[in-house]
């Protein structure tokens, strides 16, 4: 196994541990999309072969979900952006500059509208 961790290992957690592996595992299936994308974009002469690939493409994308549902369930953080970010419509950096969604009125926070935390 190649040194995975930037700490030794055994400063880590079985915690830390568990996410290093989710986290690798997760690099792993978006290089391979990445790596399946990029075949299906060079094949030119079999459909049927481009199929395949992209059957494999689909698959992997389907794994790196599962890793981020993983991950949204056992690291707070990914919960809070993933329900920040996932599903809106417009602009995404538009999304973090109004993420509060907060504005100040005479001293008081007023919330002003609706985010994908208030639709549950």
């Amino acid at each position: 196994m190649s040194n995975q961790y930037h700490e030794s290992v055994e400063s880590l957690d079985e915690n830390a541990k568990e996410y290093v592996r989710a986290l690798n595992s997760l690099k792993e299936e978006i290089e391979a999309v990445d790596w399946y994308q990029q075949r299906i974009d060079a094949s030119i002469g079999d459909e049927e072969l481009q199929g395949i690939l992209a059957h494999n493409r689909d698959e992997e994308i389907e794994h790196a979900a599962m890793l981020i549902e993983w991950l949204r369930r056992n690291m707070p953080a990914w919960d809070e952006e993933l329900r920040t970010y996932l599903f809106t419509e417009g602009p995404i950096v538009g999304i973090e500059e109004g993420e509060t969604n907060n504005e100040e009125t005479d001293g008081e926070e007023v919330e002003k509208g609706l985010n994908i935390g208030d639709l549950k």
